[in-house]
């Protein structure tokens, strides 16, 4: 069936369908938004005064999903999601029972073992309370959100927490650096314990939404049959490939084998790293590659995207409108998602035939 914010959501489900099998369809796979023609003649809703509200404010976060899934032209394999915001509330961190100072963008969450050593915590004593507010709250949000999305655009799990950026969240990110000294196999352990919560968590979620998704998304612009979550470890970024492969990758792999498609959120050129390990991971179906806020564009490092596409990995990257040739004349488009944005709708539809004649199987 089609979505009133995708006409051609059957046709786009097939092609996800192919790219996730790594197979190819005549171009590379390609998100492009763009202002939509002839959008409704309506206004972006006002600012709530208070910051809590522009977090919990149903009216205002289902006026504002209405406003811009109406006015964006989702070409190729955009999809229209609804994005209730993710400044942290609803994550893993909170649902244990972290606090958090909300901004305008984004949300600051407290530790709540970073007193003493790790091994003083029983890591079986942390256990979702289903009764904790920000959890209520996530669970009544989900709710929402498949209420307004039938029949018009996809409902998404959420962001809520990821191998080692759970832990570092709750424990302190310099606290967790010295307990990779002191304790490491115990920071393995207590991370594959928060990862086996993390996949309760989303059995949860995903229960909720995924009839009317039609499977799932998530944070990460991305959408699949079954279940699928863009994997992430930005605390990595601070670490050895070796210490990452010991510590970490057991928790990632078992998330992967969860999971019925993974791409892995590789989060500036720190992480960049640990691309070999990641790439081990035969659930790991897709790597996405960003350098990071203020580094060059991702084609600056063509050989990291050439790797990954030898390891016979999805690549998926964010460029310019004016870099999607040079990618396409240098990268396979087998298994290759591009995401970018045009000023236009016309620009938007041209790109996408453009990319039908750069793009090769190589």
């Amino acid at each position: 069936m089609s979505l009133l914010y995708k006409q051609d959501w059957e046709e786009t489900k097939e092609r996800y369908e192919t790219w996730w099998n790594h197979e190819y369809f005549g171009r590379c796979a390609i998100s492009v938004t763009a202002p939509k023609r002839n959008a409704p003649d309506t206004a972006w809703p006002a600012l709530p005064d208070r910051i809590e509200d522009r977090w919990f404010n149903y009216d205002f976060i289902a006026q504002s999903n209405e406003y811009r899934l109406s006015h964006t032209f989702f070409g190729g394999e955009a999809v229209p999601l609804w994005y209730p915001g993710y400044p942290g509330w609803s994550s893993i961190p909170c649902f244990l029972g972290s606090s958090i100072d909300l901004d305008e963008t984004t949300g600051w969450v407290y530790p709540i073992i970073d007193k003493g050593a790790l091994t003083d915590y029983d890591y079986n004593d942390f256990i979702i309370n289903e009764q904790n507010q920000y959890w209520v709250k996530w669970i009544d949000m989900l709710h929402f959100s498949v209420e307004q999305c039938k029949g018009k655009a996809i409902p998404t799990t959420g962001a809520f927490g990821g191998a080692g950026d759970t832990l570092a969240a709750i424990r302190n990110t310099s606290n967790l650096l010295i307990d990779l000294i002191e304790c490491p196999e115990y920071v393995r352990e207590f991370d594959l314990n928060l990862m086996r919560q993390w996949i309760e968590v989303f059995d949860v979620f995903y229960n909720i939404i995924h009839e009317t998704a039609q499977g799932s998304s998530g944070w990460f612009p991305l959408w699949s049959q079954g279940k699928f979550y863009a994997s992430q470890n930005d605390f990595a970024y601070m670490i050895s490939p070796e210490m990452f492969r010991d510590i970490f990758l057991p928790s990632l792999e078992l998330q992967t084998e969860y999971l019925d498609n993974t791409i892995h959120h590789v989060d500036g050129i720190g992480n960049f790293n640990h691309i070999d390990a990641l790439c081990e991971l035969p659930r790991i179906h897709a790597l996405q590659i960003g350098p990071g806020d203020g580094k060059p564009s991702a084609l600056h490092y063509m050989d990291v995207l050439k790797k990954v596409q030898k390891h016979k990995k999805n690549l998926w990257i964010s460029l310019s409108p004016s870099e999607v040739e040079t990618a396409l004349e240098n990268l396979s488009a087998r298994g290759l998602f591009i995401d970018t944005y045009c000023a236009s709708e016309d620009e938007a539809v041209e790109l996408i035939k453009n990319c039908e004649k750069w793009s090769r199987d190589i």
